[in-house]
């Protein structure tokens, strides 16, 4: 009310005779955002026309988990001044507040960046890339908007498996890649080794690599050198229609989408009237600029820049990654888009409450289009009601969704256990006729089909790369024995470092293999993996029973060869996991009809012959005899709750004891 009260007080003033003509100022008592729009919050545009194609240099620094590109990407933002230079300057791009609490990358960012070379003003959009296997599709996503790459290699650790699987994307795509050695600072660095196995890996000759320091900045200022001498700038033309592509989108609250462009011909600004080649919807530009990596507005944007638009796509649907945008009435040859990401994991997810249900599929809609690679599909649950299948790059891909979806949707759901996408080829008419196709792909191990309407079952397989030192190649390899892996290759890249490559069944590495192979190797070993098909296997499905009950939740596709063992242990972790009832609980792993494996969870039980002193034994049989038909009757009409948190412990091979 008081604030209400000055406001017109103050209007007052303003429109009173006496007060001199002037411009229009708010009182320091108004909120900031009083007034002026929201988008652009007393920024001044920049004009972008000053950088022609010739000075635009687009690049990614791509590397392994914990290599130093967001250290990196942070030097180079201070040296160009794009950033005030202080010491809490520490991995400025990871915004997302699960990478802050990780210590890791999940989305790429773009930041561009202004520097002068030789005289010369150049522009340079930088993207800084995820380092994990799981978010290897946002570093193949933003390799599309780059014509070069910086390949950071740790001076101490050497080339890891990412770097290898990212050298291949770079590779592939035809980029200039320049390899940066990082952390010559540390005690137990040897850039003259890691140099050497760049040599013989990549085929990169030694004096093309750069020896920095990203933490103390040494020699950084050498990298940007690099990067306008070596990469290439974009092919394409301002007077060219406009032809936009979206490789990236967010989406605000006030604004709807906004979505991140990178221009491969023509130029876009404020009121132009465009249109997208996947919707054929058309819609008015309200904003364009760059990232700095903050939102920057500009008048315009010129062909071979990286920005961002706003354009009131008001609906998530309407920003497809991958889209291509042009101008009303001059359509374009859209572009080629992106490969749709492969999910190698799926999940059912559940709203913990389902009133919550709306609520949980506006904020799926949301994050999906900011993580383009999460596939959904509706699903539904007896014990859970009304969810989604989805589909994820891996199990921590898989936990950061989560986590994503707790912090920012404050949202709180229900995980099922993962499980692989397995194949059947169906023997039978009459399902081949229900489905439409002989080859049909399992996602839920409810919709497993009878061996008997099958010819055979598939399974999908990866080919990994796992780079090693020499003395626990013994260790690793009978670790990939015993996850049923086929070996494939063994390379030494110098005296002291192995890379080895095995053909592995999915599900076999879903879980809990990069665990085991850290714990195994003391943390020294890395591992990646990529698509290698399918390949025929003996598979069955295994219910797990809650006193004779299944519960379709915990039910599992896994190979014969493992069935015993595996609901063994799933019933000795559920008797963990579930809590003490009055009554008793049979666990049991079935196959079908047969019970491969049993434990039992014994009841809480009172001394009901505590008060019996002395006395004649029939008192104290009668007493129990009482007490054993009052736990068959609750048994009967007891129902047992599975915690949440058990979905995932009881997958986790190795015991938390």
């Amino acid at each position: 009310m008081a604030l209400a009260g000055r406001t017109a007080a103050w209007w007052g003033r303003l429109r009173s005779p006496r007060l001199p003509a002037a411009p229009l100022c708010l009182p320091p008592w108004l909120p900031a955002a009083c007034g002026r729009p929201y988008s652009s919050r007393g920024k001044e545009k920049l004009d972008m026309s000053t950088y022609p194609v010739e000075s635009i240099r687009n690049f990614s620094i791509i590397a392994h988990v914990d290599h130093g590109k967001s250290t990196l990407a942070d030097r180079l933002l201070e040296i160009t001044g794009t950033i005030a230079k202080t010491d809490r300057n520490k991995q400025v791009l990871d915004k997302l507040q699960v990478e802050r609490e990780r210590g890791i990358t999940v989305k790429a960012q773009s930041a561009s960046l202004f520097y002068n070379h030789e005289g010369v003003n150049y522009l340079l959009n930088l993207i800084d890339t995820p380092g994990h296997v799981d978010f290897s599709y946002e570093v193949s996503r933003s390799l599309s908007a780059c014509q070069g790459v910086i390949l950071v290699v740790d001076a101490n650790e050497g080339i890891q498996a990412q770097t290898v699987a990212n050298f291949y994307l770079a590779f592939e795509a035809q980029l200039a890649i320049i390899p940066v050695i990082n952390k010559i600072d540390l005690k137990n660095a040897d850039p003259e080794r890691v140099e050497k196995q760049i040599e013989k890996l990549f085929d990169i000759p030694i004096d093309e690599c750069v020896r920095i320091s990203a933490k103390k900045g040494t020699n950084v200022e050498k990298v940007l050198q690099k990067v306008i001498e070596k990469i290439p700038p974009p092919q394409c033309n301002t007077a060219d229609p406009l032809k936009a592509l979206v490789f990236d989108s967010t989406f605000d609250h006030y604004r709807g989408v906004i979505a991140n462009i990178a221009l491969f011909g023509g130029e876009i600004q404020k009121g132009h009237k465009i249109v997208s080649a996947h919707t054929k919807k058309r819609y008015e530009v309200n904003e364009v600029g760059i990232l700095t990596p903050n939102e920057q507005p500009t008048h315009k944007l010129y062909a071979g820049q990286v920005g961002y638009l706003v354009a009131g796509m008001k609906e998530v649907t309407e920003a497809q990654i991958g889209d291509t945008l042009f101008l009303y009435k001059q359509p374009v040859e859209p572009l080629p888009g992106f490969k749709s990401a492969k999910p190698m994991v799926f999940a059912g997810m559940y709203p913990a409450d389902q009133t919550e249900y709306n609520n949980l599929k506006s904020a799926l809609e949301r994050l999906t289009l900011n993580d383009s690679s999460v596939t959904v599909h509706r699903d539904s649950s007896l014990a859970l009601g009304a969810g989604w299948r989805l589909g994820f790059l891996g199990l921590l891909h898989m936990e950061v969704f989560n986590q994503r979806l707790e912090q920012e949707y404050n949202m709180s759901v229900i995980l099922t256990a993962p499980t692989v996408p397995y194949k059947a080829v169906l023997s039978s008419a009459k399902l081949i006729k229900e489905y439409g196709k002989a080859e049909i792909t399992i996602i839920n191990p409810a919709q497993f089909p009878d061996k008997l309407s099958v010819s055979e079952y598939l399974e999908p397989t990866v080919l990994g790369t796992i780079v090693t030192p020499h003395e626990y190649i013994g260790k690793i390899i009978v670790l990939c024995q015993d996850r049923r892996a086929v070996q494939k290759d063994m390379l030494y890249i110098d005296e002291h470092r192995v890379m080895l490559k095995y053909l592995f069944p999915l599900n076999e590495i879903v879980v809990d293999f990069y665990d085991a192979l850290k714990s195994l190797s003391s943390g020294y070993a890395s591992f990646d993996y990529e698509d290698a098909g399918y390949q025929a296997a003996d598979l069955i499905k295994m219910d797990i029973l809650l006193n004779g009950n299944p519960v379709e939740e915990l039910a599992t596709i896994i190979h014969n060869d493992k069935a015993y063992a595996t609901g063994k242990f799933l019933c000795e972790r559920l008797k963990d996991a579930i809590p003490r009832q009055l009554f008793e609980i049979a666990i049991q792993a079935a196959i079908g009809k047969k019970i491969i494996a049993r434990e039992t969870l014994k009841a809480y039980r009172k001394n009901v012959v505590a008060k019996c002193y002395g006395g004649d034994i029939t008192r104290r049989m009668k007493l129990l005899k009482r007490q054993a038909e009052g736990k068959k009757l609750m048994r009967k009409i007891g129902n047992v709750e599975v915690p949440r948190d058990a979905f995932i412990r009881v997958l986790k091979r190795q015991t938390d004891k």
